[in-house]
């Protein structure tokens, strides 16, 4: 099985949605700039979940479609806003849209996404019911996002991060979308109240698992196939995992928060982290979560859309990039 291609299957449904969901309308400028990220691509990895959860509980892509396009808008929603706080001006290898319409426009374009996502979500097919709760589980997603956001920023500011506050933040940074992504497939495909549940967890401990082998990723991946410089988040001083498991342990990092460092510099930093055991540390907690969230999907039956949530989970930790 291919995954990346069993993923683009469904993400062309997706790219069809959202021309149909959100056209280009009055004013022009401020839907092309809403337009802007979704017409980029990315992997809609997000979206494919909400196809693929509907999918394994015995439901078919028409009936959540309009939720898969609302979950992906409001993924994208969240990129255009942290590019603003991050000042970050290039955005899947383009400018990003605060750099193409400004700050004001991106906010806007930003609160489009968001807006449209919920009155898109509400053509779901199904009972009231169920687009309700839908409806709950999704802005719920949000309020837990700016809050892993605000905690985020927090910690630029902090020398005593825990493991525990680490890991609430990327829960709801990034685990709870995907969580509320396989929920809401789940129950839009009729699922009971225990599967929707354990769609949820699942999505919630992929999601996590997906968040902290970054921090692998970020050290052990070669400049060439990462994209940017390789330790990058060691020298802004980001306060990952790896960073506060090795910090606990006494390590003197030399280029942490420096800004910038030689390649043998990053070297020796990489080499005192494996010495540490802080990369093994990461990875195998990485592993811990995708093996617990395996079992969860115990509770469907065998199929094809069950065998790909399966490889979207190996994924989070099998990726080079």
């Amino acid at each position: 099985m291919d995954l990346i291609e069993e993923i683009k299957k469904r993400s062309s449904h997706v790219d069809k949605g959202i021309e149909e969901y959100l056209p280009i309308d009055k004013p022009y400028e401020l839907y092309k700039a809403a337009r802007y990220l979704p017409d980029a691509g990315g992997k809609r990895l997000r979206p494919a979940t909400v196809i693929l959860a509907a999918e394994a509980v015995g439901s078919d892509l028409e009936t959540v479609l309009p939720a898969a396009v609302a979950v992906e808008l409001v993924h994208n929603f969240t990129l255009v806003h942290d590019d603003i706080m991050d000042r970050d001006d290039i955005r899947r290898g383009m400018p990003a849209v605060h750099v193409k319409w400004g700050e004001a426009g991106a906010i806007l374009a930003g609160d489009t996404l968001y807006s449209k996502a919920f009155e898109i979500l509400t053509h779901a097919s199904g009972e009231p019911e169920r687009i309700l709760k839908c409806i709950d589980i999704l802005s719920k997603a949000c309020r837990d996002i700016c809050e892993g956001q605000w905690m985020d920023v927090e910690f630029e500011d902090r020398n005593d991060v825990t493991k525990e506050e680490y890991l609430e933040m990327i829960e709801k940074k990034t685990g709870v979308l995907y969580a509320a992504s396989m929920q809401i497939g789940a129950i839009l495909g009729g699922s009971s109240e225990e599967v929707s549940d354990a769609f949820y967890e699942f999505g919630r401990l992929i999601g996590i698992a997906f968040q902290i082998y970054d921090d692998v990723i970020d050290m052990t991946t070669p400049e060439e196939i990462l994209g940017k410089v390789r330790g990058s988040d060691l020298m802004e001083g980001k306060k990952t995992l790896i960073a506060i498991h090795a910090l606990n342990k006494g390590v003197e990092l030399r280029i942490f928060g420096k800004g910038e460092a030689t390649t043998e510099e990053i070297n020796e930093a990489v080499q005192q982290l494996e010495d540490a055991g802080s990369i093994g540390y990461v990875r195998d907690l990485a592993l811990n979560y995708i093996a617990k969230g395996k079992e969860l999907l115990n509770i469907v039956d065998d199929s094809e859309s069950k065998t790909i949530l399966l490889a979207v989970a190996d994924y989070m930790i099998t990726r080079s990039y």
